[in-house]
């Protein structure tokens, strides 16, 4: 293993790759607003050929998430495709029509089971769990679910995590994910469903929708991943097999504050398996 370097743009790496498989949030904005050099350099990439597909663990359908994506001013054309785990976990519930479900999660995410044939019952009336976050993520934490996730786990109740991240920024703050509630039942003894990064799914999904732009199968070693998280896009991206940008003014970025080289044992502890290359923020 040998040391990891800061690179500067871009466009130093992705000579020879077809595809740009980036995260939104923590890369392309903050959930506040939106990082303008981001948007240039996905732009710039395509521009030049290059086939963008965003992937997010956003609990909401792509539409959704491109609805959101246009409120903070990135633009349509900054890439060819969303894939969002909320479209996964809309085919799941798509797949067991007229179950009465629990959801858990905020307002906000309400268009996760829009147009699906589904009946929103209390927990001790449900087939199973859709948690797309906390249902006030400003003010609460996943322990002031525990009691709840106790008698979801006494119903022996499936739960369908529509957001495997645990934290995610806001601002300058850090909230917490449905995945801080998915692995809190999990710890408990509750079966979870992921969907969503670092699971396979969504990398599937994401490269079909690839495939069919550029109209020919694509491979693994022609696609770059780009993300902000070691536990979701740097581990999913690893088990997909592609290459990785780790970005590290996302959930991380206290970690890297003044640090300019990783020598080996960093790299090994921090990483895992390390990505192939780091940058500070997305720049072309």
């Amino acid at each position: 293993m040998t040391a990891l370097r800061f690179v500067e743009r871009l466009r130093d790496l992705v000579g020879g790759k077809e595809v740009v498989l980036s995260d939104i949030w923590g890369v392309v904005h903050n959930g506040l607003e939106s990082f303008p050099e981001a948007c240039e350099a996905l732009h710039s990439y395509r521009s030049q050929g290059g086939t963008v597909i965003l992937i997010t663990n956003a609990p909401r359908p792509a539409d959704s998430v491109q609805r959101q994506l246009r409120k903070l001013g990135v633009a349509d054309e900054v890439y060819n495709a969303i894939v969002s785990s909320g479209d996964l976990t809309r085919q799941y519930v798509a797949g067991h029509p007229g179950g009465k479900v629990f959801w858990l999660g905020p307002e906000r995410d309400n268009s996760i089971h829009r147009g699906i044939d589904l009946t929103i019952s209390p927990l001790d009336e449900a087939n199973y769990i859709i948690c797309t976050g906390l249902f006030d993520d400003e003010t609460e934490t996943p322990d002031d679910y525990r009691s709840m996730m106790q008698q979801a786990l006494e119903r022996k109740l499936p739960l369908i995590c529509a957001n495997p991240d645990i934290v995610v920024e806001r601002g300058d703050r850090l909230i917490y994910c449905a995945g801080a509630i998915a692995e809190l039942y999990r710890e408990l003894g509750g079966e979870v469903i992921f969907y969503g990064k670092p699971h396979r799914p969504i990398y599937e999904r994401a490269m079909e929708l690839a495939a069919a732009h550029v109209s020919h199968p694509i491979a693994r070693d022609k696609v770059l991943a780009i993300g902000d998280s070691v536990r979701t896009d740097l581990a999913g991206a690893h088990g997909f097999g592609i290459d990785l940008l780790f970005v590290t003014r996302g959930i991380h970025s206290e970690e890297f504050e003044g640090v300019e080289q990783l020598d080996p044992a960093s790299v090994k502890e921090l990483f895992g398996h390390p990505p192939r290359a780091l940058m500070r923020e997305l720049k072309w």
